[in-house]
């Protein structure tokens, strides 16, 4: 098994209308993940990143930097550096950005192994 060193600061942002940028960490083509894509999330004030896990995968958002507002089976939680969420199959819950400060978002997709 080999190593890959990914600089996750060369990693192309595509801005996401809304949802501020996103910058994918972790795919097949950067280190060959075949089981799960690993994004980093920037989101500026008035962004909101709307999470939707399908019937077959996991979703892990972690916030790494910044405030933000989690809404979760209808009622928010206010959260900063060093909260998260998981999601299990069919889950879903959005972050939208609170505070002065940018959000930064580690934000982890796994689908769901068949057993």
């Amino acid at each position: 098994m080999t190593t890959t060193f990914i600089k996750t600061g060369d990693c192309a942002k595509k801005k996401v209308p809304g949802a501020g940028e996103v910058a994918e960490i972790m795919n097949q083509q950067l280190c060959g993940a075949k089981n799960g894509l690993g994004m980093l999330r920037w989101l500026g004030a008035g962004d909101k990143l709307d999470a939707q896990a399908k019937q077959n995968e996991h979703q892990l958002v972690y916030l790494m930097e910044g405030k933000a507002v989690i809404t979760l089976d209808g009622k928010d939680y206010e959260v900063g550096k060093g909260a998260g969420v998981y999601l299990g199959p069919s889950e879903s819950a959005s972050v939208r950005h609170a505070g002065a400060a940018p959000l930064k978002l580690f934000h982890l997709v796994v689908p769901k192994l068949a057993s």
